[in-house]
This record gives structure tokens, C-alpha cells and sequence, in this order.
């Protein structure tokens, strides 16, 4: 997924997960785009620093199905 279908799913309340179901991308009361490690809420931030570059390949992220 690019970060525009993401950030879509995500504003559509989808479940969107990176890598695997452990991971959630989850947009946090700021407005910022984070990626959770659920286990222990874990956050970094879904781009680099740069605001465009992913922390993971476009690849890794998906909808998860209910």
C-alpha cells in the first residue's frame, strides 16, 4: 500500500496492519500516523522524517480482514 491508501483506509476505519497482525498503523488523538507493536504499544512513527518515506516496504502493509 502507498501512504495515500493508508492513510485512506485508516480515515475509512479499516484495520490496517504492517508486516504482520502484531503491527497495527493507527492514527493517534495528534492526527500523527503510527505504527503499534500491539504487545507492548510500541510506537514509531509510519514515514521517516522526511514525511513521505515509509518505515517498511509498501508491500508489507495490509488490511487485515475481519
Amino acid at each position: 500500500m502507498t501512504l495515500n491508501q493508508i492513510k485512506g483506509a485508516i480515515a475509512l476505519g479499516l484495520s490496517v496492519k504492517c508486516s504482520n497482525d502484531g503491527y497495527d498503523v493507527i492514527q493517534d488523538s495528534l492526527g500523527q500516523y503510527l505504527i503499534k507493536y500491539k504487545p507492548n504499544g510500541f510506537c514509531i512513527g509510519l514515514t521517516r522524517s522526511d514525511g513521505v518515506t515509509l518505515n517498511g516496504q509498501e508491500s508489507e502493509f495490509y488490511v487485515a480482514r475481519a
